[in-house]
This record gives C-alpha cells, structure tokens and sequence, in this order.
C-alpha cells in the first residue's frame, strides 16, 4: 500500500447472544468497537472524523478473529485480549489506552490512578476525556474505570453496557473464586 493510499477500514456486526456492536480494523489492527445496538451510523461517523475518505468494507472474514476472542470475552472464557489495535489518538490518549489496558480482568480503578499510572497526576479530567474517546470499547477495557467515590461514571456506550461489562466480570471472576476489587 502507498503512503498516500487510505486505508480500507473492515467492518462487521458482531451479534452474541444480546449483543450486537459494530467491529472495524485496519490491516494493522482493530480499531474501532462500537457501543452496545447502535446504528451503523455510530461505526460510519467515527471512521470519516479518523479516517477520512477511506472506505467501509463489509468483511465478516476478516473481523472474525476479533468477534471470536469478544464472544469468548462475553461467555466468561477470555480474560485479555490478544489481537492487535490500531487506535490512533494524541500521545496522551495513547498513554491512557495503554494504561486502561493494563488494569487486571475483573477490577476496577479511578480516574485519579490512572492519572498517577501515567505520571499526570493533575490531569484526571483530561483522562476522563481520553477514556471518553477510547474507540475499542471492551477490548481496551475504559469500563473498569470508575469514580474515586466507587460510583460507575460516564461511559461512550452507556452506564447501562458499563454495568453489565463489569457484573459479566464479577461473576466470572467468582466462579474462579476471585472478586472484583474497587
């Protein structure tokens, strides 16, 4: 591919037993995992603001090994997530991603810690902002972050789907005799 070429941008709907989120990836990576039943729209607008011009291909093939490890995520059997990420953001959104990526399935940190992780510790609204334009929900896992105060806080896709991504957490991790740690 030419440097000046746009990249194709593969997309599917991933439809698991009552969820149903659009998945895009480069040839690099996964880059976008949208929120729980949103319209397509959600997918397309977010490709033309950080991908400008390049197209939107259907490809259920080349989005499958995404949907596999996220259907494993939601049946309780995956823990991380191993295939690779192409998010683009600033250098201090990329710090933040990496940092949401390093929090342990099944627990939960602050804004505040992961401002502390980065070595910005006065900067916990900007993380917030960040976390807010995380684009692979789930896989970069923004939903383990909460408030100091242990209150579930704002989330691209919903303090509904935030809920239901950390109890599908909670109760894997104690069938493994774990729990989730706030």
């Amino acid at each position: 591919m030419e440097a000046n070429t746009k990249p194709t941008i593969y997309w599917t709907l991933m439809e698991h037993v009552g969820w149903n989120l659009y998945l895009a990836a480069t040839l690099k990576g996964l880059c976008f995992v949208g929120s729980q039943n949103q319209p397509f729209e959600e997918l397309s607008e977010w490709a033309e603001k950080h991908f400008p011009g390049s197209p939107l291909v259907q490809n259920d093939e080349k989005l499958l090994p995404y949907a596999i490890e996220l259907i494993e995520y939601f049946q309780g059997e995956r823990k991380c997530f191993t295939k690779p990420f192409d998010y683009h953001g600033t250098p201090f959104q990329v710090a933040v991603w990496n940092a949401l990526c390093e929090i342990p399935y099944g627990q939960t940190q602050s804004y505040s810690d992961i401002a502390n992780q980065i070595q910005k510790p006065a900067a916990v609204r900007a993380v917030g902002a960040a976390i807010g334009a995380n684009p692979v929900l789930i896989t970069v896992p923004c939903h383990r972050v909460i408030g100091k105060s242990g209150k579930l806080t704002g989330y691209r896709g919903g303090l509904e789907m935030k809920t239901q991504l950390l109890k599908l957490e909670r109760e894997s991790s104690q069938v493994e005799g774990g729990a989730l740690h706030v």
